[in-house]
């Protein structure tokens, strides 16, 4: 378990530098996306690398690393937009805010990473990176179905555990691609 809390956070270490310079780059406009939009952009990365995987092929020269990566961070501003709202145009957070935030919920997903990890003895470990790929997008129809009914479960985790699982599966592609 050592060794996965050291990879885990070498990882967090890597896609948190990202968010950040584009943090510098751009802001925080992330901040007027709605839950959906976020919902389909993790589709789209996730779509993108099970297409990869299918074909052997990529025509375009950004890889499945980066895709994960932005799986990672899409769930980290999905965290965040979940607890603090959609903003306005004006609304803006500023660079250490928004970090924190960062902090805050990858520390979350690393909590129950180990936690999972101590129940199923890191099962993850013996699996492929395409059932990842299938398990993030099992969790992106089930946060579409969550979506649709507003928010509504009757039995199931909400959203936010969702998002939860889908960084912790990228988290976990990207230490299997190492």
């Amino acid at each position: 378990m050592e060794k996965t809390t050291s990879e885990f956070d070498s990882i967090i270490k890597k896609c948190k530098d990202i968010f950040g310079k584009k943090m510098k780059d751009y802001g925080s406009a992330w901040r007027i996306l709605r839950i959906s939009s976020l919902t389909d952009q993790i589709f789209i990365k996730a779509q993108r690398i099970r297409s990869i995987e299918e074909k052997g092929s990529q025509k375009i020269e950004e890889g499945v690393v980066s895709e994960f990566v932005g799986i990672v961070n899409y769930s980290i501003i999905g965290l965040i937009q979940l607890d603090l709202g959609v903003a306005n145009q004006s609304e803006e957070l500023n660079y250490d805010e928004v970090m924190n935030l960062f902090e805050k919920y990858s520390f979350q997903a690393k909590n129950l990473m180990s936690d999972k990890n101590h129940d199923y003895g890191e099962a993850w470990r013996d699996m492929r990176v395409s059932s990842l790929t299938d398990l993030i997008l099992q969790k992106l129809l089930r946060v579409k179905q969550i979506e649709d009914n507003k928010g509504n479960v009757l039995i199931s985790e909400g959203i936010d555990a969702n998002y939860l699982d889908m960084l912790n599966y990228a988290v976990f592609a990207l230490i299997k691609l190492k």
